[in-house]
This record gives C-alpha cells, structure tokens and sequence, in this order.
C-alpha cells in the first residue's frame, strides 16, 4: 500500500497535482480494501476459497501494471483502487483459510505469527520505495509490485489446495452476502467482537493521522525523526503477535483480548497525561504507543479468530464483514482526526483515549452478556 509513499512528490511535479490529490491514491486504496472485503468472504464461501484468490491475486496483478502504466492521476487512481481490490483478497482469504484448517484458539496463535510477517512489509516497504524512485521513476515501484504478485500467484497457483469445497449449485452472490451479513449481524458475539476490532484500529489509525502533524508542526521535529521513531511501533505490534501467537491457545482468546485492551487503555491514558502536565515530546508520545500497539498485537489476531469462529458455516462472510468495519471505524477515526487537529492539535490523543475505552467497554459488555462458548 505504502511502497510509493516516498515517490509522492516526483507525482506532484509529473502530474501537476496537488498533495491533497496525490493523497487520494492512498484514500481510494482504503476504500478499495474496505469495500471488497464484503464480496470476498461471500465469495468464498459459496465458490471455494481458492479460484476466488487466484481471481483476486490476478486482478491485483493486473491493477498494478495499469498503474505503472498510468498517464495521469485520474487514470492512477483508478488503478489503485482495482489494485486493493484485488489484494483484499489476500487478507479477507488468508484469515478464512486459517480457520478452515484450524479450532479458534489455534486460529488465534497462528494468525499472530502471520501478522508479524505483515508488519514488516510496511516497515520496509517506503524504503525499498525510496530506493527505487532514486534508481529510477516512482512507475518501478509498481513495476515490482507486478512481480510480487505474480509470484504469490504462482504460488497459490500450484501449492493452495481448496480449503472450502464449492457449495452446491453457488447461486445468487447478493442474496448470499445478505443472508451471511444478516446470520453475523444477529449474533451479539460477533458485533462485540467486531467492534472491539473496529476500536482498537481507531486507535492506531488516529495515532497514524495525527502523529506526523504534532511531531513536525508542534515539537518541531523532522520528518526523519518521525520515521526513526515510528519504528518502536512496528517493534510494539510485532512484539504483540508474538506473544499472541506464543501464549493464545495457553491462555485463551479471550483473556488475550482482555489483556491486549487493558494495555492499550493504559498507554493511552499514559500519553493523555503526559499531553495535559505540558510534558510532551517524542518520547512520552512513542513510548506509551509502543504499550498500545503491544495490546493491539494482543487483540486483533484474537478478536479475528472470535470473530469468525462465532458461525462456522460463514467463515468468509464473517471474515469479510469484520475486516471491512476495521477498516470502516479506522478511516472514520483518522478522517475525524485529520478534521480537528487544524483547531485542535492534540485532538489525536483525545480520540485515541476514547478509542481504546470504546474497545474495553465494548468487549466487557458483549463478555458479560453473552458468554463465549469455546469452538473447535
């Protein structure tokens, strides 16, 4: 998603667009993610899981090329958002894929371990993009991207055996993403579960909307600082998935939910502090997010795995659903960010704090209420 970020003004100049314009690649890119989130899991769940990634992986092959070949922003933008569209496949796939093969506490373990591995791509990727852009054009960034993509779609290609065998006679897409949302949507499990996801990515998503603005415009740091320091986060939600991967079938999904959620309240309220005794700096900013993203680490790999562990017969629509309302919730928080923090700017650390209590709140309340049954 992030590889072409260090590229942004070689695109400004090319195309004679402003940064807002050039910003909307990112934005349409979201949008694509968020939205083709819902068709896969329905997708999926009535057609197999593996024709519907090989199809996904081929469309996002294919986008990426129209980007490195795109002659305009316009024409950019609509690449990026086919190219989300069909690498929302990998995500929305992956999860079901996992929880096809594995009980819901192995689930959790197993997707902690993937995510670490998703970490390091954005840690490294505006770096190889840098690199790139200085060897040659932004257009190379997409070039690779090419290869990447169809290398995994060899990969699938040859090594993915399906998973979730075809229901019989398919029918109707529409009427099987609605019947699958309507079956998630009555169950209260996968809502709290859902929305403690959606609140815990708030918090990270506001962090990732207001933390360049307050390092640069309020400390007066450079945006290198910025990028050294952004490191500790992807330390903090790696060190997460770690752990979650290590300790979630020992001590359970839910009491790693738990836990992740009481961390992130923690670093949170830690950070608010610091910003109300007029004690800010990069240090009392990065180093109660590292306790966040520690506690994000902890609970997203569990909560997907609850999530789409409540109605095993919707694996894909759930996995589908829960990733779209992350990404729903998160976009919502930066935007509301990206909106105050001109009046306000500290309104980052306000909703962040908010944030990460909604997610406690929410969990308790839906733990309290309806008591989880452990699944295989």
């Amino acid at each position: 998603m992030n590889i072409f970020v260090p590229s942004i003004p070689g695109l400004m100049k090319e195309f004679s667009a402003s940064s807002g314009t050039v910003q909307l690649t990112l934005t349409v890119y979201l949008a694509g993610l968020a939205v083709s989130q819902l068709a896969y899991g329905a997708l999926s769940d009535a057609y197999g899981r593996r024709p519907v990634m090989l199809a996904g992986l081929s469309l996002y092959a294919a986008a990426s090329l129209a980007c490195a070949f795109a002659n305009s922003i316009e024409t950019l933008m609509a690449a990026r958002f086919a190219q989300a569209l069909g690498g929302a496949a990998g995500m929305v796939l992956g999860r079901a894929i996992v929880r096809d093969l594995h009980g819901r506490e192995a689930s959790a373990s197993i997707l902690g371990y993937i995510t670490m591995a998703w970490v390091l791509v954005p840690m490294f990727a505006p770096a190889l993009g840098g690199v790139l852009d200085e060897i040659s054009t932004w257009r190379m960034s997409f070039y690779v991207l090419v290869g990447f993509g169809g290398a995994v779609l060899v990969l699938v290609y040859w090594g993915l055996p399906e998973t979730n065998p075809p229901s019989e006679g398919g029918g109707d897409e529409a009427a099987r993403l609605a019947s699958g949302a309507r079956a998630l949507l009555r169950e209260p499990r996968f809502i709290g579960y859902t929305l403690t996801l959606g609140f815990c990515s708030a918090v990270f998503f506001s962090f990732i909307a207001g933390a360049p603005f307050i390092m640069v415009e309020v400390m007066g740091r450079s945006p290198l600082d910025y990028g050294l320091w952004f490191m500790l986060i992807s330390v903090g939600y790696m060190s997460g998935n770690f752990l979650s991967g290590r300790y979630s079938q020992v001590l359970g999904i839910d009491r790693m939910i738990t836990i992740g959620n009481l961390l992130a309240v923690a670093g949170t309220m830690i950070m608010l502090g610091f910003v109300l005794s007029d004690a800010l700096s990069p240090a009392t900013l990065f180093g109660p997010m590292l306790l966040v993203t520690l506690g994000n680490g902890l609970v997203i790999p569990n909560g997907t795995a609850a999530a789409i562990s409540v109605l095993p017969k919707t694996i894909g629509a759930a996995a589908g659903l829960s990733g779209f309302t992350q990404i729903a919730i998160g976009a919502a928080a930066s935007q509301f960010t990206g909106a105050l923090q001109g009046s306000m700017p500290l309104a980052a650390m306000w909703i962040m704090a908010s944030s990460a209590v909604l997610a406690g709140i929410t969990y308790q309340f839906m733990r309290r209420r309806y008591p989880v049954e452990t699944q295989g």
